[in-house]
Order: structure tokens, then sequence, then C-alpha cells
């Protein structure tokens, strides 16, 4: 699904992402993890066109995509959410669901004099689409709140939600579970692992959550210092000696600590 080649990002002397090479096989939900500062979330921005690489190459199922905005990104099936949510906060949830497709009818002045009937029937499908998600995240009762008014993990869930107004293909969690309690983030597990089985999502997820990752990821991938040092299962991961000395230091002798 994705192949990054030698990626590098640099921020003047500092490489936030240092010749990084990964594959992220179709179907699959891959855990990201690392310490603080390995460049996770820059590797994601890269790949999501939110920065551009210093060098190096992304390709989508063989497509080159390399530095192409967001927004095409987009259009091709390939999503990122962020480590704080960003919805509109004076909508409803519902309403922010409503917003993601592009390509609506009532974005064109023309439309909104003359094709309010097609604008009309497209937003009753847009709302029944909207409230069938909402159904799936089990959020439906929040469907007529205020989005800034609802609490971060459900914030999260509405952000997985969105993914599902459109033809998701790839989609980049960055930390879904910061600052969400242990109900809401099985709850989120949940609806991943779904979209996963029953959509045929492809999932990218970082986490420091080691529990979460545990259960929902395989593979997992570390990073650190710009590079990727392992991928393998959880156990295998935390079992090799570079995984213990980037998040300790200390090498083999404190290998009973991770975990």
């Amino acid at each position: 699904m994705i192949r990054v080649e030698a990626l590098h990002r640099h921020f003047g002397g500092f490489r936030a992402v240092d010749g990084a090479t990964l594959e992220i096989a179709p179907g699959s939900i891959t855990g990201l993890i690392g310490p603080n500062g390995a460049g996770k979330s820059t590797l994601f921005n890269v790949i999501a066109g939110v920065l551009p690489p210093t060098s190096g190459r992304v390709t989508m199922g063989g497509e080159d995509i390399t530095g192409l905005p967001p927004h095409e990104l987009f259009h091709k099936g390939l999503l990122r959410t962020f480590q704080i949510a960003h919805e509109f906060s004076s909508m409803t949830c519902r309403e922010n669901l409503m917003m993601v497709p592009g390509g609506q009818s009532g974005e064109t002045l023309w439309n909104t004099w003359f094709g309010r009937k097609r604008i009309a029937d497209e937003e009753r499908a847009l709302k029944a689409k909207a409230d069938e998600v909402l159904e799936f995240l089990t959020i439906s009762h929040l469907a007529d709140h205020k989005a800034g008014q609802i609490s971060g993990g459900q914030k999260k869930l509405l952000e997985l939600g969105r993914t599902m107004m459109v033809d998701a293909r790839i989609v980049f969690l960055d930390e879904v579970g910061a600052g969400v309690n242990r109900t809401l983030l099985n709850t989120i597990g949940d609806a991943i692992r779904r979209l996963n089985e029953e959509r045929g999502y492809t999932f990218v997820v970082i986490e420091h959550d080691m529990d979460f990752i545990g259960s929902l990821c395989d593979p997992v991938i570390c990073m650190a210092e710009g590079k990727v040092l392992a991928e393998g299962t959880l156990e295998e991961i935390k079992a090799d000696e570079r995984v213990i000395e980037a998040y300790l230091g200390t090498g083999l002798k404190n290998k009973e600590a991770v975990g």
C-alpha cells in the first residue's frame, strides 16, 4: 500500500527523519512506536503531504506520491488524523461529518440559486451517511451536540468518523489514545478493528500505550532518531536490544524493565 524509501526531512541541521525506509502492507494495522522525538509524527506529516521531504520517495500502490499536497492525497484515499483533534467546534457532530466529502453542489454560487433540489437531495444523503457513521462509532447520541463541547476521546472518534465519510484506503492515526480514558480507548480500538476487518481499511497507528498497540497492531515498527530501528511483533520489538537502548539508553542489563 505504502512504500517509503530513504526518506529525509531536515529542519536546518536537525534531521527529524533521517533515511527512513519502510513498507505498509494492504489490509494491515501497523503500529509505529518510538521514544519522544523519534520522528514519528514528522514521518506522518511527510507521507501525508503536510511537509515536503528533504529527499527520498513515497509511493502508494506503486504510484509516486512524494510531495503531493494533502487535498490531492485525500482524493486518493490517504487520510491523516492529528494528536489534537481538529473539529469545527461551533458545528454539531453530524454537521462535522457532513462537511467532509468534497465537490458538494452547495459549494458553488450558481447551484445555490438554481440547483436547490440537487443540494437538498445531497444533504439528505449526507445526513443519512453521517448518522450511519455515528451509529457505527456508538456516538449517535452526540449527533446534535456541538463538537467543541464533547470530550477529547469523543473528538478522536469523530475524527475517525470523518474517514468513513469518504472512500478511505489508508488512515494514519497520530496518538489516537492521547488524553483518552480506557473505556473510550477500547471503543476506538474496536472501531479501528471493525473498519479493518469489515471495510478493508489499512491503518498506521502512532501510540505510546503498549497495551493498545499489542492488542491491535501487527506488525509494529520502532523508530528512533529519525531512523527505523526494528520491525516485527510487539514481543519481538520489546526483546530487541536496539529498541531497549533507544528507550532506556542502558542496553540489555535493564531489559526486564521494558514492557
